[in-house]
Formats: C-alpha cells, sequence, structure tokens
C-alpha cells in the first residue's frame, strides 16, 4: 500500500505542474523548479531506511547529476525560438545534455 502511496503522490506532482503551466507559466516553472521530487525520494528513503548516510549520498551525486542537465533548459528555448519544432529542439537539446553527461 505504501509503495502505491509513493507513485500516486510522485505522479500528482507531475500532473499539477502540467495543469498548472496551461494557465501559469511562470508559477509552473517555480514549482517545477523546486526540487520536489529529490525531496519526495529523500523523505520515502528515510521513511523505509532511517539510512542518513545513504540518504546523504544519494543528496551529493544529485548535485552533480543535476548541474549537467542545465544546458537542456537553455537549449530547449533556444532552439524553440528558432522555429525547429519541438521534436527537434527537445532532440537536439537532450543531446547537448548527454554531452555535457559524458563529458564529466
Amino acid at each position: 500500500m505504501f509503495y502505491i502511496t509513493k507513485v500516486l503522490i510522485s505522479a500528482m506532482l507531475v500532473v499539477i505542474i502540467s495543469e498548472v503551466a496551461k494557465i501559469n507559466n511562470a508559477l509552473a516553472g517555480l514549482i517545477n523548479a523546486l526540487p520536489l521530487i529529490s525531496l519526495l525520494s529523500l523523505f520515502w528513503l528515510y521513511f523505509e531506511t532511517k539510512d542518513t548516510q545513504t540518504i546523504a549520498n544519494l543528496s551529493y551525486n544529485t548535485l552533480w547529476f543535476v548541474l549537467p542537465t542545465l544546458p537542456l533548459f537553455l537549449a530547449l528555448p533556444y532552439f524553440l525560438k528558432r522555429d525547429l519544432g519541438f521534436y527537434a529542439s527537445l532532440s537536439l537539446s537532450i543531446v547537448i545534455m548527454l554531452v555535457c553527461y559524458l563529458s564529466c
């Protein structure tokens, strides 16, 4: 039952963000930028294991994996503003992100 609760709460965040974006992009961007999924993951992990060392390691590793994703959020609007289309823009942005991951 706890597993289903975790899935439902996590999925609700995605739905909420996409619905808010239809009304207010800035607010949706703020909610999306908050590390809600990361915080939920830390909370679920602590609730289930009480292992603070694992939580500390996850937090530290999350920091280093967040950094290579940032260029995606710079490239995507750049490509979209040049009318490359959504799928091409997203694909190019993901390639840039992957290059950043591989260069780390």
